[in-house]
């Protein structure tokens, strides 16, 4: 059994270090729906972002839809394709579009302009290009950061916002705290062991992730992140780069809730456990593998000891989340891989299909 760590989650410049011992993960299957609509649009000098319009909702004779709007914005380290499987299944409720921020695939990758407020500063000029009112913001990871400010400084132009496993704060992480990384270095090593992949080819890449980590990413993102070379092996890692992820990081700021008028969603990899009054509800399911097995006293408490560090972290999180200005329904998958929308699709997909329901 493994860490779920994000810096073992298929690109090692993730961001977001969220650390839990795994648990066993429901595996997804490449979904093999229609191919989407790519547009580009202007958000800066010199910078367009690559749009994803899968379409949906209920079609209007003009081509237009008049259902809600939902807008998914990827973690760092992924493009806007990485939602290439969940998107089509939100096509029965929700007119959903998917955007790459700057920085990554096919979007432009200025030299500048990474800190927070412009990444949320280019996502409003690309909802506003593309005259969607009231759309449901989505962000997965590092994407919670541009949600939260957008919906500090422009709630009357958001329907609500979803955060899926994007609570962790990046100026009140676990790995900037040395203490809580002894702790990590302290568990044993089977659990800090990262999982195996394959670059044979994209797909033994995805069989390994699929074994290892319960999720595969879908074949389009591993496409766009990752070169492939004549004979059909993956190369390096293009999606972006280790400058731009360092600029992304720096320039991200505290998570501030509290102006945030519109209705929240926030689906997590908590443990339940921690904090019972602050999680509205905890999905568990029977078949999912239990976690490590001590082998000894002494792993035993060390890992006591890490996840109770662990829910001082995500006890904060959660209630830095409630004190947004407007409901906030928090969700627990405390089996759920970082990637929660593809190690547990069925869940996410109900909840945010009810979330947006609640909201008509």
């Amino acid at each position: 059994m493994v860490i779920r760590h994000a810096a073992w989650i298929a690109v090692a410049t993730l961001l977001v270090a969220l650390a839990v011992p795994g648990c066993g993960q429901t595996v997804v299957t490449s979904s093999g729906q229609s191919t989407p609509d790519v547009r580009f649009v202007d958000v800066d000098e010199g910078v367009r972002l690559e749009v994803i319009d899968w379409g949906g909702g209920s079609e209007g004779s003009s081509g237009g839809s008049s259902g809600r709007a939902v807008v998914l914005l990827a973690g760092s380290g992924n493009t806007a394709h990485v939602f290439d499987e969940l998107a089509p299944k939100l096509r029965d409720c929700c007119h959903v579009y998917a955007i790459t921020r700057r920085g990554y695939g096919a979007s432009s990758h200025p030299a500048s302009g990474y800190d927070d407020q412009r990444l949320a500063d280019d996502l409003l000029a690309a909802l506003e290009q593309l005259h969607i009112e009231a759309p449901v913001l989505v962000g997965h990871s590092m994407g919670g950061g541009e949600l939260t400010t957008l919906g500090s400084q422009h709630s009357d132009r958001l329907g609500g916002l979803v955060y899926l496993d994007g609570l962790a704060d990046p100026r009140d992480a676990t790995y900037t705290d040395s203490g809580f990384m002894a702790l990590l270095e302290g568990l044993p090593a089977a659990m800090r062991t990262p999982p195996a992949l394959d670059y044979s080819s994209v797909g033994a890449y995805r069989a390994a992730q699929q074994r290892e980590s319960g999720f595969a990413f879908p074949e389009p993102e591993l496409r766009e992140g990752f070169a492939v070379n004549p004979d059909g092996t993956m190369g390096r890692y293009k999606a972006s780069t280790d400058a731009i992820n360092r600029a992304i990081g720096a320039g991200q700021t505290k998570r501030n809730y509290t102006r945030i008028r519109v209705p929240v969603l926030a689906i997590s990899t908590f443990t339940c456990t921690s904090d019972r009054g602050g999680t509205d509800a905890c999905i568990e399911h029977p078949g999912d593998t239990p976690k490590y097995a001590p082998a000894s006293r002494e792993e035993a408490e060390a890992i006591t000891k890490y996840e109770a560090a662990q829910d001082v972290y995500f006890d904060r999180w959660k209630k830095n989340v409630r004190s947004a200005a407007a409901p906030v329904r928090l969700v627990d998958v405390p089996c759920g891989a970082h990637h929660i929308f593809l190690s547990h699709e069925a869940d996410v997909l109900r909840e945010m299909k009810a979330f947006v329901a609640r909201l008509r």
